[in-house]
């Protein structure tokens, strides 16, 4: 009876998403990946977009081998999507938008591997094809498949423009829950609004600071994914270049400051009338979080 019901089970994209875009539920998790991501884990992604700038400035970060390039690329996103599909975010969309961004990742690395090997002269702009008649694979069939820096480069930014692009719908989820706990936290009078209040504020300066990053990328991944370019001056690469990298630096700097020691806050009775009476300069009330009306509205 269940078995019927569940072959019977009507279609929906929810369920075509899991199959697809969630395929790596199916990939066991390894310990021995995290500890690897763990321990050669660090580059920043101010680092990341500067090398990304570099490159395409012809000043070039060469000397980056590609078993390093794979390490810092394609095995963290690898365990990102792994990951998340053991620990989903809070919403549907928000799960849907990070397998996207994903994917998207998954694409653009490879590409740009396969980038590193052509300008460095690793492997040849054109690659014979096997033939599958001849009954050897190491036998060339006369074809071959021209690889083109220029073109795969093109193509490798605009997956990192989609990553980009996915990111302000990103940012708009998160803005959306970020109001509703700030609402949740308005009607509150626990003891400890004060510090949610500050941990609100926190993330409410992230958003802006993602923000600005993707408001700086986003045009570099339009100018890098065209022949021809967006901009006929240089040097506007090299600003928008600079504010996602400035940007990506403070967001570093201050997710790795050491966190401020909390004040520490009189406990409230529960019943206020059996309160003992204190002098009115040093009352607070407990029904107005200090500072949680002072811009939590817009974002």
């Amino acid at each position: 009876m269940s078995q019927s019901n569940k072959s019977n089970k009507p279609f929906s994209l929810s369920r075509l998403e899991d199959a697809t875009l969630g395929a790596f539920a199916l990939v066991p998790s390894s310990q021995t990946l995290d500890h690897l991501v763990r321990y050669l884990s660090t580059w920043s992604g101010s680092e990341f977009s500067i090398a990304k700038f570099y490159k395409h400035q012809e000043i070039r970060s060469s000397d980056t081998p590609l078993p390093q390039q794979v390490i810092y690329g394609l095995l963290p996103i690898i365990r990102w999507l792994t990951s998340l599909e053991r620990n989903p975010p809070p919403t549907r969309r928000l799960h849907t938008i990070e397998r996207l961004q994903g994917w998207s990742m998954l694409l653009y690395y490879p590409l740009e591997h396969v980038y590193y090997l052509l300008t460095h002269s690793i492997i040849p702009q054109k690659l014979p094809l096997p033939s599958p008649f001849n009954g050897s694979v190491s036998k060339p069939s006369g074809s071959f498949i021209d690889l083109d820096a220029g073109v795969i480069s093109r193509l490798s930014t605009r997956f990192w423009g989609v990553y980009v692009l996915l990111q302000f719908a990103h940012l708009r989820e998160d803005r959306r829950l970020l109001m509703l706990k700030e609402r949740t936290i308005a009607k509150s009078k626990a003891i400890s609004v004060l510090a949610e209040t500050e941990e609100l504020k926190n993330r409410r300066d992230a958003l802006w600071n993602e923000l600005i990053v993707s408001l700086g990328y986003l045009p570099l991944t339009i100018h890098w994914s065209l022949e021809q370019g967006l901009f006929r001056n240089e040097a506007w690469v090299g600003v928008f270049g600079l504010i996602a990298a400035i940007a990506g630096w403070r967001s570093g700097w201050k997710a790795t400051a050491q966190p401020s020691t909390p004040k520490e806050t009189p406990p409230v009775p529960e019943d206020p009338e059996s309160a003992p009476l204190e002098p009115k300069s040093t009352v607070m009330d407990p029904d107005i979080p200090v500072g949680l009306d002072a811009g939590l509205d817009e974002i």
